[in-house]
């Protein structure tokens, strides 16, 4: 890690400049007009014609509206393995679903699920594989675990000397930095790397990061190669064509994520189990709120979801992210903090799994002690400065 604690001093001697590092005033871009690095066939098809390549990809890697294997078999591209991370492949598991190897009904060809107790590809995974793709389409949250998923590949092809090739793609929540920075002794699966909460980079330059911050085990560098997007600028809202997870069906829903993931760290549902996940929060008790809703499972979308076949109260959020003009550009932990105040008298509000998810556990013990959420957001502003210096180094677009 290039920066440390002993570089704060330096920038409480530049707060007063941090006025003009604030984020671009977003625009709603049309998708249609940014080219994906899958769509640049003619840039990588010749670094893998003729290669034993392996690929990670799931069902958001689209060259305009095929799949990027069946793109590439269609090329004569021999692909060894598929490699698929959290949800699967086919995009039909849950968060958090342990996820089999086996083969793909379509093509026959080997998948190699690098989620549970197998996140990262091993030798005898990469065995006679020459050269690796990745093609995952990120939503730019330190929690969701597609970064992570590069990081271990991104080792893995380190070690066994093979190149990887990062094709990539917009980050639909890449025009804004904001959110505690992980802290040493908080790294896990939902955060490996000290970053924000949102940290307002697409895969391809959050590869290059990992690369150049020396995240990498033993010092090791990956062989990268980051296939460029045309068209895209990072004050873009970019409305994803296809949702980039079973439980992120929408626009609303990945706007959203960043602040009520959270409460997957509370005793509070965020709306697993019905048509509107991450749009809704609620609880049993909570009933002061006219809205109601009642999680179920669904086959491949959520399985026993929280308070499954319970009725919840709290707050529909549909609509809020078209408001995107309105609302400040920052992370809302008032939803959070209210329902805390509302919730914790009488129950234990969070569990274990909220400290990973904060990357701290400061952000607990501020809601815990009352502090209000301007304080809190004043609290992270010294490591957000520090960590957009760091950022600057591996932006590719403006």
């Amino acid at each position: 890690m290039k920066y440390t604690t002993g570089r704060i001093l330096i920038f409480f001697m530049i707060i007063p400049l941090l006025a003009g590092c604030q984020d671009k005033k977003p625009v709603l871009a049309d998708y249609r007009q940014i080219v994906c690095g899958a769509d640049l066939t003619g840039q990588y098809l010749p670094l893998i014609k003729s290669k034993k390549v392996g690929i990670v990809t799931n069902p958001s890697s689209l060259v305009g509206k095929t799949h990027l294997v069946d793109s590439l078999l269609t090329l004569n591209v021999n692909i060894i393995n598929i490699f698929s991370p959290e949800h699967g492949f086919r995009g039909d598991a849950e968060a958090g679903e342990q996820i089999e190897n086996g083969f793909d009904g379509k093509t026959g060809i080997r998948v190699i699920s690098l989620y549970g107790n197998h996140k990262k590809p091993s030798a005898a995974d990469l065995k006679n594989i020459d050269i690796m793709i990745f093609d995952l389409q990120d939503v730019g949250v330190r929690f969701y675990t597609y970064i992570s998923t590069l990081t271990y590949v991104m080792e893995a092809c380190a070690e066994q000397n093979i190149p990887l090739i990062v094709l990539d793609r917009p980050n639909p929540n890449g025009f804004y930095v904001d959110g505690p920075v992980l802290k040493p002794g908080f790294s896990s699966f939902v955060g490996l790397h000290p970053v924000p909460l949102v940290y307002g980079m697409t895969i391809g330059e959050y590869a290059l990061m990992v690369n150049g911050e020396g995240w990498l085990t033993n010092g090791l560098h990956c062989n990268l190669k980051v296939i460029k997007l045309k068209g895209y600028t990072h004050n873009m809202i970019v409305k994803l064509p296809v949702k980039p997870s079973p439980n992120l069906p929408n626009w609303e829903s990945v706007y959203l994520y960043p602040s009520l993931a959270l409460f997957e760290g509370t005793i509070v549902s965020v709306g697993r189990g019905t048509d509107t996940p991450f749009q809704i929060y609620g609880h049993p008790d909570f009933l002061l709120h006219s809205f109601s809703f009642t999680p179920h499972s669904i086959r491949g979308v959520s399985n026993h979801p929280k308070y499954e076949g319970k009725t919840c109260y709290g707050q529909n959020l549909n609509g809020y992210a078209r408001n995107y003009q309105e609302n400040p550009l920052k992370i809302n932990l008032s939803w959070l903090i209210s329902t805390y105040k509302m919730l914790s008298p009488k129950y234990s509000f969070f569990n274990n799994y909220f400290e990973k998810l904060a990357g701290t556990d400061q952000l607990k013990k501020q809601i815990e002690a009352g502090m209000s959420e301007e304080k809190i957001r004043e609290s992270w502003q010294v490591d957000l400065s520090i960590f957009r210096k760091v950022r600057a180094q591996y932006l590719l677009y403006p």
